[in-house]
């Protein structure tokens, strides 16, 4: 962990360990994709997409989890796989970290619990599908948790923009407030996850090593908030606005229907919406994944260099 204390509730795998201690880049994955996000075999299939374009980008992959009273940083896909396949895994916000290891539980881990696991060991990047944050309708009270984690740990998340089914402005707006820089790579627009544009324009950096200064700059000064990075999903994958808003739309009524609240509503909709569009959103999530996965591996490089 680069000279910083391992606390006995954590394990790195080997590889990431190695790395760490070498000062090579390291790139953590989220897991709440593989144990909640993705239907199987797809979850598992996006795994190792993700593992493989960080690797062939030439960094490491870190897949956070945690497992029989542990935080993994660096679990192998077969304990990933175990985990989601584990019937009373949980899906667990950085809130939910120290309860699940505490009760012996096994848990994907959300955005703000990666991210918070990302710092603890010292790994400066981070790739994700969308990060969590402000639900629609805005009166519902319902903030992400990731949003001020990101405010709070010093680490470049790169994302397809914030999940679809949210209010996209009152995200960017909270992450302004909490002191989150927030980037398009290689756009004025801020990503739309499934599809190109959100609507809200954001500052463009234009390559990993631009990205790297910026992060650099922010922590050097020692402000310790990360960044959002926005790399727009691949353009063979994109949704037509049009279609997304039909599914959407059906989706809410349904969950509205089904009184769905809290954590379970975002998972809810986005497995809801995979059904309506003969799993399209699920091709689209897995091509997002990589493509973010090949960028994070990139700027983790750039930082080292």
């Amino acid at each position: 962990m680069m000279g910083r204390a391992v606390p006995a509730q954590v394990r790195l795998g080997d590889d990431v360990a190695s790395a760490l201690r070498a000062g090579r880049p390291v790139v953590a994955l989220e897991s709440a994709v593989i144990t909640h996000g993705l239907p199987h075999p797809r979850n598992l299939e996006a795994a190792e997409c993700m593992a493989e374009a960080v690797r062939a980008h030439g960094a490491i992959p870190a897949i956070c989890l945690v497992d029989e009273s542990l935080l993994w940083i660096g679990a192998d896909m077969d304990r990933a796989a175990s985990v989601a396949r584990n019937p009373t895994r949980e899906k667990a916000s950085v809130r939910d970290v120290g309860s699940v290891i505490a009760m012996g539980g096994a848990a994907g881990l959300t955005v703000s619990a990666t991210v918070f696991a990302a710092a603890l060991a010292g790994i400066q990047v981070f790739a994700t599908g969308g990060i969590g944050g402000v639900h629609a309708p805005f009166g519902s009270g319902d903030v992400s948790a990731d949003l001020l984690q990101l405010s709070r740990s010093p680490v470049v998340t790169v994302c397809s923009g914030a999940k679809s089914v949210l209010d996209i402005p009152r995200t960017l707006e909270f992450l302004e407030t909490v002191g989150v820089p927030v980037f398009g790579y290689r756009t004025p627009d801020f990503p739309g996850f499934y599809l190109s544009k959100s609507g809200v324009s954001v500052p463009m950096v234009s390559s990993p090593a631009e990205v790297a200064r910026v992060a650099h700059a922010q922590w050097d000064l020692g402000l310790v908030a990360g960044l959002v990075l926005g790399n727009p999903i691949p353009a063979q994958e994109r949704i037509a606005d049009e279609e997304w808003d039909a599914w959407l739309q059906e989706a809410q009524r349904s969950a509205q229907r089904a009184q769905i609240q809290g954590k379970a509503v975002t998972p809810y909709l986005l497995d809801r919406v995979a059904t309506l569009s003969a799993g399209r959103t699920v091709r689209a999530n897995i091509a997002l994944l990589e493509s973010n996965a090949t960028l994070a591996a990139e700027v983790a490089v750039a930082l080292i260099a």
